[in-house]
């Protein structure tokens, strides 16, 4: 028996996916946490705030409101929060919510995963998003 370490190098899961994953954006200068967020939300119809991205969420609530939105064919905005701890804390300052996910749709804060998850439900979130593709 050798006493050498073997080196293992591991394959990424989606070698494509993780070179299109987007990387965060660099703090524009003299802008604030609260001023990219706004920024963010104005730009996109549709926006997740998450932990991990739609492909591999890192809880169960933000895997169940990635799926949700995904459902509806429309494109989103998925923004990994555990990428940037100031952005983590700054979310929840700025909608005055203390959960993660957040989403919002068409620059209006809807909620976390459960009122995402009724809306759903009850067939009121179709007509929300389609709304804000058409605006």
């Amino acid at each position: 028996m050798s006493d050498e370490k073997k080196s293992i190098s591991l394959p990424l899961a989606n070698p494509e996916q993780a070179a299109n994953e987007a990387t965060p954006e660099a703090p524009a200068e003299g802008q604030d946490v609260l001023s990219r967020i706004a920024s963010e939300v104005g730009q996109h119809q549709v926006v997740i705030y998450m932990k991990g991205v739609p492909q591999q969420p890192m809880c169960g609530f933000s895997a169940r409101a990635a799926a949700i939105l995904a459902s509806y064919g429309k494109p989103f905005h998925a923004v990994n929060i555990l990428e940037d701890p100031e952005k983590r804390q700054g979310i929840k300052d700025f909608s005055n919510w203390p959960t993660i996910p957040q989403i919002y749709v068409g620059g209006e804060f809807l909620g976390g995963s459960d009122i995402l998850m009724q809306m759903h439900q009850k067939g009121e979130l179709a007509s929300v998003i389609e709304a804000a593709f058409t605006d």
